[in-house]
């Protein structure tokens, strides 16, 4: 089955097992002739663009930055077909409105497509701690380390004439060792949501509020652990072993 049962009560709205069917598309179809999920996309993609260009250093070109709080939030709300019109819209007005280098049209699929991570797996579902976590690995994985570098080897060859490496140390210790950081805020950031969204009818009335309990903390702190030896061996031992494998 599907759906779940009960989703004509007041207040409550369908949930799905799984994105694999008729009906799953047609409801994500159907939030574009509801007027209150066109004007809060309207508002996320607003927020994604302002907070594009906001980042807080951790180490040497590495930051945190806050766009996909917004991200996430909104397509848990609006599903994904919304979501790709929304990852579409804020690149090209982030482009715009806070231009960095030359445009290149494909990253814009980066940007479509963590915005449909996040609904498939936050739309339409009862949310746990983990789904919000997988969310966010997911996302780290397919959009940072596999179609960012794909699009960038594209960029990099047709705009600069240079060649650009798929894999590096520096991409992949970044995003491990800002995944826990992400991975608890963003659970804490949705959490703080649904008890409004649930108000308002964005979210089913019975959708339960994410907690995060202790085998959570656990997880996320053998990740965090995990993430500080990758950044203190980025940090001081991979200058060295760089500069070696260089002059070899």
């Amino acid at each position: 089955m599907e759906k779940t049962k009960n989703t004509l009560s007041p207040g409550k709205l369908t949930y799905f097992t799984h994105p694999f069917s008729r009906e799953y598309w047609a409801e994500a179809a159907r939030v574009f002739r509801q007027p209150k999920m066109l004007v809060l996309a309207a508002v996320i993609v607003a927020l994604r663009v302002v907070v594009k260009s906001l980042r807080v250093p951790v180490a040497d070109n590495l930051y945190v930055t806050f766009g996909f709080f917004f991200n996430a939030a909104g397509s848990m709300v609006y599903g994904p077909l919304m979501g790709l019109l929304g990852g579409a819209v804020s690149d090209t007005l982030g482009a715009i409105l806070f231009p960095s280098g030359a445009y290149f049209f494909p990253y814009i699929f980066s940007e479509m497509l963590g915005s449909l991570i996040f609904a498939l797996f936050l739309w339409r579902v009862k949310f746990s701690a983990w789904r919000v976590i997988l969310s966010r690995f997911a996302v780290t994985v397919l959009v940072n380390l596999v179609c960012d570098p794909i699009i960038s080897i594209w960029y990099y060859k047709l705009v600069l004439g240079k060649s650009y490496a798929f894999f590096t140390v520096q991409r992949l210790v970044k995003n491990v060792a800002l995944f826990p950081v992400q991975a608890l805020l963003l659970t804490l950031f949705l959490s703080a949501l649904i008890p409004a969204l649930r108000r308002t009818g964005y979210i089913s009335a019975d959708q339960p509020k994410v907690l995060l309990e202790k085998k959570h903390y656990i997880v996320i702190a053998i990740m965090t652990a995990v993430a500080a030896g990758l950044l203190l061996f980025y940090i001081f031992a991979w200058p060295d072993i760089n500069a070696a494998l260089k002059a070899a």
